[in-house]
């Protein structure tokens, strides 16, 4: 029999993707990856409880080290380099489907699930990473860093499912899991602002807010407690605003603001550092896709530079944060690539008025 390790988080699509594998007759293994200090503990008693009730082994893999080594040092790392990451992401490729992919096969596993919405597409001959049927619950944005020789070994079970779908099947069949609300915003941050859990790695260092003409708005406690697009939590009592932070100057330790719609706000053309290819075959050295920077942001018409290692939008994209993905789809909704932003054009320099 086919043996699937799946990752069961505590939540309703881990626990119905584990319930959907034992009924397709999988030798189905629960798994629980645990981050001490990180993760709430109602996850895990959650996780297990549903493994009790569908009658699977169960084990709990503390990766706490590796978290903290790959995952929240990343964050802060990035956050310190005035960069906007993407930890999710990073939690992907290195933990779920790297550290824990590699134990699940060294255990005998055959596969690997979770309960991610997407979906695979086999074609030629080939695997590819698709996205999924539930538009508005789709994932892929956070799978695109997964090496590509690793999907034949990857199970998304509610990838052709609706959201709706996925409770009603837990429902049905009396998991405990049916109704509890979806974590939202970054996992290990939990009821805590941002800035307050920066600031445990991050000493505040007050600086300069200015305007795109150089006037001084304000002061703030760090440039590296804000991210690109924000409108809250500025401080800012003069000018006339609502304003928006449209960069940070590291060097200077000033973060620099404009209000709504002045053309710094917007990007013709990002640079990419860090692509991972998962469909090299479909692409030319120029090729038309849809390009997502955001989650949940809506597909953006776009060409990727394959050389150049560029991608530029058919139409100015407003609010695009260096740091973080940029996910590319061909118009069938494969998955092509993604890469991290480390650039954008125009610059922020190239409107920038300094104080004197």
């Amino acid at each position: 029999m086919t043996k699937v390790f799946v990752l069961i988080s505590g939540g309703v699509d881990s626990s119905v993707s584990a319930l959907l594998l034992k009924k397709e007759k999988y030798e189905v293994v629960g798994a629980h990856i645990e981050c001490f200090g990180y993760c709430n503990p109602k996850d895990s008693e959650d996780a297990r409880l549903v493994a009790e009730i569908l009658s699977i082994p169960f084990y709990v893999f503390d990766l706490t080290e590796e978290f903290e080594d790959k995952v929240i040092q990343y964050f802060v790392r990035t956050y310190a380099e005035g960069l906007t990451p993407n930890p999710d992401v990073r939690c992907n490729e290195f933990l779920k489907f790297g550290i824990f992919f590699d134990k699940a096969l060294s255990l005998g596993g055959d596969f690997v699930a979770s309960g991610h919405y997407a979906r695979k597409l086999e074609k030629d001959g080939k695997v590819y990473l698709m996205s999924a049927k539930d538009e508005n619950k789709d994932q892929t944005y956070f799978l695109w860093s997964i090496k590509r020789e690793k999907l034949e070994r990857i199970i998304f079970p509610i990838g052709d499912y609706y959201k709706k779908e996925v409770r009603t099947i837990a429902k049905k069949y009396n998991l405990p899991t049916a109704e509890k609300k979806e974590s939202m915003g970054i996992c290990f941050v939990g009821t805590v602002k941002l800035r307050d859990f920066l600031q445990k790695y991050l000493k505040p260092k007050e600086g300069e807010i200015i305007d795109i003409n150089g006037k001084i708005l304000g002061k703030h406690p760090g440039y590296y407690f804000f991210t690109e697009g924000q409108r809250h939590g500025l401080n800012i009592r003069v000018g006339g605003g609502p304003y928006y932070v449209v960069g940070k100057l590291k060097d200077k330790n000033i973060v620099v603001v404009a209000p709504s719609n002045h053309p710094s706000l917007f990007t013709k053309k990002v640079y990419l550092t860090e692509i991972n290819l998962l469909a090299e075959e479909l692409l030319n050295s120029k090729t038309n896709v849809l390009a997502r920077f955001r989650h949940r942001q809506p597909l953006v018409p776009a060409i990727f530079d394959l050389e150049e290692k560029s991608v530029q939008f058919k139409e100015p994209q407003k609010m695009v944060s260096p740091g973080q993905s940029l996910v590319m789809y061909s118009k069938d909704g494969i998955v092509l690539g993604g890469g991290i932003i480390i650039k954008r054009e125009p610059e922020i320099t190239d409107f920038l008025k300094l104080p004197q």
